[in-house]
């Protein structure tokens, strides 16, 4: 079973940053594609940005595009999402996600395992 531990989650005032990490239990961890999503309340889950496999191919959505970045320590078994330049809009529960595959994906149905989250609040 592979298990996903996310942290870096708080509370910080808009235009700050944080940055979240996952680590991954799984030995396999550099042999699939990885995600970050979040959910606020009262809303679907939403994919934020997902990283292949292969490091160099990743896909950041349309609202949180030059603001943040995904990358991986696959020696480390470990997913980070850089967040700057934080909105009000980006309060939600914060979740990594391992993928069925190598591809990178930002559809909730192409991971099969996922972190308990960590909260983001941005306000002032």
């Amino acid at each position: 079973q592979v298990q996903l531990v996310e942290s870096g989650g708080g509370s910080v005032q808009p235009g700050g940053s944080l940055r979240l990490s996952c680590a991954a239990s799984d030995s396999t961890f550099s042999a699939y594609s990885m995600a970050w999503f979040r959910q606020a309340p009262g809303k679907e889950r939403e994919g934020v940005a997902t990283i292949g496999a292969e490091e160099i191919f990743t896909y950041r959505a349309d609202p949180v595009k030059d603001r943040f970045f995904i990358s991986r320590d696959n020696a480390k078994n470990t997913l980070y999402l850089q967040m700057d330049k934080l909105k009000k809009e980006d309060t939600a529960m914060y979740y990594c996600a391992r993928g069925r595959s190598a591809w990178p994906s930002l559809q909730v149905k192409d991971y099969s395992f996922w972190g308990q989250g960590t909260r983001v609040t941005v306000s002032s």
